[in-house]
């Protein structure tokens, strides 16, 4: 299986590819075209990959009672709950207008299926992979489904156990070659005590031939940029116009500029990761010019002497000299002129 693969359309992950940044749109979108466009443009000046959505075909993701059962919290849309999703579900023809908007804007558009009346209907749309919810991470029929259909996968994880999600693996993989799993915690806000990034190492062990990601709910972007710092090779981050708004998910989005400044943190996190080649590097120069310390004389040394660790100091010296970690390799050599204290010893003195 490959640590990157193609997510989308000429852009590749894992491996030394930048990390994938997801919008979670989600339904966030207050049930309002005009809104999901206006959140499609934000996420694309941003700097965000991809804008996901939730589509959902609520008489197959719920039964009846579910959907009657009334729903009086303040973020509801209507009276029962099924009126209230209803409200934000958006018909198959908005949604071939949003995935045509995104197009036109140059932002990557998918959605999760949160069932799987829902993915046939994103396989016929074409979206570039599918998001499976965490909701559905141990619905083994819907993955199996899912994975046989051929299109990537990005998997969160909230909810479930690592036993879990080892059959998860197992069970796309069979499948699908080209999937990663992301550590969730599904909680809205997340507090840092329930984040668990150490997840992220305990999947890098655990699936070290698939990339491993990162789905947040907290407030703030500290987290989600620490999670790219361990490894993650695609983040989701929940996104709004408001955090006032109705609706449950909007507390732990981010706004536009958190959503830039989360874009940009992550880029100069991924330049600083630089390479795993420890060296003196180019910048150095200058301050090892001016600090770096080389072998001088601790006391005078007449000609033809044989050099002896206890000749030797480490100072700044001028002119530069033999660097500290070559002086045992002067131990037993003879110098070929006379040294005074506090001399710098270059290499051109050693026989």
């Amino acid at each position: 299986m490959p640590l990157q693969f193609e997510l989308c359309p000429g852009r590749m992950i894992g491996g030394s590819n930048p990390c994938f940044i997801i919008a979670e749109i989600g339904q966030n979108h207050q049930g309002d075209m005009e809104t999901a466009k206006k959140m499609i443009k934000m996420a694309k000046d941003c700097g965000a990959d991809c804008a996901k959505f939730q589509k959902s075909e609520l008489e197959h993701k719920f039964n009846k009672r579910a959907l009657e059962r009334p729903y009086t919290s303040k973020h509801s849309w209507g009276k029962t709950y099924g009126e209230h999703k209803r409200h934000l579900e958006f018909s198959h023809d908005q949604y071939r207008e949003l995935k045509k908007y995104a197009e036109d804007v140059g932002i990557f558009l998918t959605a999760s299926g949160m069932d799987e009346v829902a993915v046939e209907f994103l396989h016929g749309l074409n979206v570039p992979f599918f998001k499976v919810a965490s909701c559905d991470a141990n619905n083994f029929p819907y993955l199996e489904k899912t994975a046989q259909k051929g299109r990537p996968m990005v998997v969160s994880s909230g909810m479930q156990s690592m036993e879990t999600m080892r059959r998860v693996y197992q069970t796309v993989k069979e499948h699908n070659q080209n999937f990663t799993i992301l550590q969730c915690t599904s909680t809205y806000p997340l507090e840092a005590e329930d984040v668990n990034l150490r997840i992220i190492t305990e999947y890098q062990k655990e699936f070290p031939d698939i990339p491993i990601g990162y789905s947040g709910h907290e407030r703030g972007i500290y987290i989600t940029v620490a999670a790219v710092g361990m490894g993650a090779k695609v983040v989701e981050r929940h996104v709004t116009l408001d955090k006032t708004w109705k609706g449950n998910d909007h507390e732990a989005s981010l706004e536009p500029s958190e959503l830039a400044e989360l874009v940009r943190a992550i880029r100069l996190v991924e330049s600083a990761l630089g390479t795993t080649i420890k060296q003196m590097l180019p910048c150095e120069k200058t301050c090892h010019d001016k600090l770096g310390k080389s072998v001088v004389a601790k006391v005078s040394i007449p000609k033809g002497s044989v050099l002896s660790l206890d000749m030797f100091a480490v100072k700044v010296g001028e002119p530069k000299g033999v660097p500290p970690e070559e002086m045992q390799r002067l131990v037993g050599r003879m110098v070929r002129v006379d040294l005074q204290e506090d001399d710098s010893i270059t290499a051109d003195m050693i026989e």
